[in-house]
C-alpha cells in the first residue's frame, strides 16, 4: 500500500473532522477566488470598453478622466459645454458652409476650413450632447453618424444591429426631429419597445420632465459596451427641448435658411450661436496624426483632447492598482488562516493517533515514512479544499453570468479565470504543506515504547 493510500485512509477514517476542515478551507479559497474573479471581470470591462472606434474625446477644459468617464461610459457629470463652432473646426470649408446654410449663422464661418480638418481626413467627428436622463439612464443627443460610423466588439469592427426597428433619422415627416434609439438594457429595464414614446428629464433622474417626447424607432442588440445603458436621441430634437438652447447675446450675425422661415419653432433648427456640444468623439483618418492634433487642441483656450485608452490606464494604475494590492493582501491572509485551520485539525488528531503511529514504527516504518504520511494528508486536504473552493466560486459566477454580462458586457463562463486566481491553489498547497510540518514533526518524535504500553 502506498503512502498516499495510507494518508487517504487516515482522511476517510476521521471523515467528519476531515470534511469540516476541507469545507472550511474550500470556503476560504472560494471567497478569495470569487473576489479576484470579480476584480478581473471589472478590470476587463473597463479596459475593453476603453478600446472604442474613436481614439480621442474632445471636450471643455478640466479633468481628462472626468471627460472620458462622462463621454465613454456615461458616468460622472459633464464638465461644461463647448460652442458648436468648436465642433465645426473638424470640417472642411464646404461642410462648414453647408452647416451655416442649414442652421443659420455667421456666413464667415463657411469661408475657411476648420483648424483640425487635416488631422481628421478619412476619419470622423461625432458630437454628443448630455444633460438629460430617462429614468436612471443617460439621454445622449447625437447624430446619425453615431450608428453609421462607430463600431464595437472585440476587434472594434462590428456595426450596430437592432433587436427592434432602426436607427433614428435626421428628419422624418412622421416624427420630425424627435426620434430615439434605446440601448438593450434601457429597453429591458424600462419595458419599452419600438413605437413607444418617452419623455426625458432635465439635469438628473428626478429632474423636471420635458414636455416634448421622443418616438422610439429602434432597440439596439446587446453590445457589451456602455451603449447598452444609454438612450440616444436625435441631436436636433435635443436642442429643441426647453432650456437646451444657448441664449443669444445680440452680437451674433445670423443668416437664416429660407427653407425654415415657414416652419413653426418646434421644427426650426437652432442657429449655430444657440448650439453647444458636451463632447466630440474623434477618430483620425491616420492615427499617426492623433498626437499632433491632441497637442494642438490642448494648447487652445477652450477645449481639451483626451485619449480614452490612456485615461483608463491611468485610472487602473492610480485607483485599481492599490485596490488590487489590498485584495492580494487579503488573499494571503485568508490563505494563511485556512492553512492554520489545517494545522490545528491535524495536530489535534495526533493525540488519538499516537498509538497507531507507534504500531507503524514497531512494524518497521521509519520516522520519515510517518512524517511523509502526515504531510500527504495535509496535501490531500489542501487539494480537495482548493479545487472545491475554485469550483464553488466559479459556479457562483456562472449562476450570475447573465447579470454580470448585462451590467459589464463581459461574458463570464464556468471556466473564466483571472490572472491572479491561478496562483491561489499553488499558494494554498504550499501553505498547507508548511502547516503540516508541525504535526509531522510531532509524529516524527513519537516514542514507540511509551505509546505502545499506553
Amino acid at each position: 500500500m502506498s503512502l498516499i493510500q495510507i494518508a487517504w485512509r487516515n482522511f476517510c477514517h476521521r471523515s467528519l473532522s476531515s470534511s469540516l476542515t476541507t469545507l472550511s478551507l474550500a470556503l476560504g479559497v472560494g471567497l478569495v477566488v470569487l473576489v479576484l474573479s470579480i476584480f478581473g471581470i471589472i478590470s476587463e470591462a473597463f479596459s475593453r470598453n476603453a478600446s472604442v472606434g474613436y481614439n480621442l474625446v474632445v471636450g471643455p477644459k478640466g479633468s481628462a478622466l472626468q471627460l472620458t468617464l462622462n463621454s465613454v461610459y456615461y458616468l460622472s457629470q459633464p464638465i461644461e459645454n463647448l460652442p458648436f463652432t468648436e465642433y465645426m473646426e473638424f470640417f472642411s470649408k464646404p461642410e462648414r458652409a453647408e452647416m451655416v446654410r442649414r442652421y443659420g449663422g455667421d456666413p464667415k464661418l463657411g469661408e475657411r476650413d476648420g483648424e483640425y480638418v487635416g488631422f481628421v481626413a478619412g476619419g470622423y467627428a461625432i458630437p454628443l450632447a448630455l444633460g438629460d436622463y430617462y429614468g436612471e439612464f443617460r439621454a445622449v443627443g447625437t447624430t446619425t453618424d453615431f450608428f453609421e460610423k462607430l463600431r464595437h466588439g472585440p476587434n472594434v469592427d462590428e456595426p450596430f444591429t437592432f433587436k427592434e426597428g432602426r436607427a433614428f433619422k435626421a428628419f422624418t415627416q412622421e416624427n420630425g426631429y424627435f426620434e430615439a434609439v434605446l440601448g438593450s438594457r434601457v429597453a429591458s429595464e424600462m419595458g419599452m419597445h419600438a413605437g413607444d414614446v418617452f419623455y426625458p428629464t432635465h439635469g438628473d433622474p428626478e429632474g423636471k420632465g420635458h414636455g416634448q417626447g421622443f418616438k422610439i424607432v429602434g432597440i439596439l442588440d446587446p453590445t457589451g459596451t456602455p451603449n447598452d445603458r444609454a438612450t440616444f436621441v436625435n441631436l436636433e430634437g435635443f436642442y429643441l427641448l426647453n432650456n437646451h438652447s444657448k441664449p443669444l447675446t445680440g452680437d451674433e450675425v445670423i443668416v437664416e435658411n429660407d427653407d425654415w422661415k415657414q416652419l413653426d419653432p418646434e421644427h426650426k433648427p437652432l442657429s449655430i450661436p444657440q448650439r453647444e456640444v458636451t463632447s466630440i468623439l474623434v477618430r483620425n483618418g491616420n492615427l499617426m496624426f492623433a498626437p499632433g492634433m491632441q497637442n494642438k487642441i490642448n494648447e487652445g483656450l477652450q477645449a481639451q483632447a483626451a485619449a480614452p485608452v490612456g485615461e483608463i490606464a491611468k485610472l487602473m494604475t492610480a485607483i485599481v492598482g492599490p485596490l488590487l494590492k489590498a485584495l492580494l493582501a487579503i488573499t494571503l491572509i485568508t490563505c494563511v488562516v485556512a492553512a492554520v485551520g489545517v494545522l490545528v485539525a491535524i495536530y489535534n488528531s495526533m493525540n488519538d493517533r499516537r498509538r497507531d503511529i507507534a504500531v507503524m514504527r514497531a512494524l518497521g516504518a521509519r520516522r520519515d515514512t510517518v512524517t511523509t504520511i502526515i504531510l500527504a494528508e495535509s496535501l490531500i486536504i489542501a487539494l480537495i479544499g482548493g479545487v472545491l473552493g475554485w469550483f464553488l466560486a466559479h459556479f457562483a459566477i456562472w449562476c450570475a453570468s447573465g447579470y454580470i454580462e448585462e451590467q459589464t458586457g463581459v461574458q463570464a463562463t464556468m471556466f473564466t479565470t483571472s490572472t491572479y486566481e491561478l496562483a491561489v491553489l499553488p499558494l494554498v498547497i504550499a501553505l498547507a504543506l508548511l502547516a503540516g510540518f508541525l504535526p509531522a514533526w510531532s509524529a516524527y518524535r513519537t516514542d514507540v515504547g511509551s505509546n505502545l504500553a499506553a
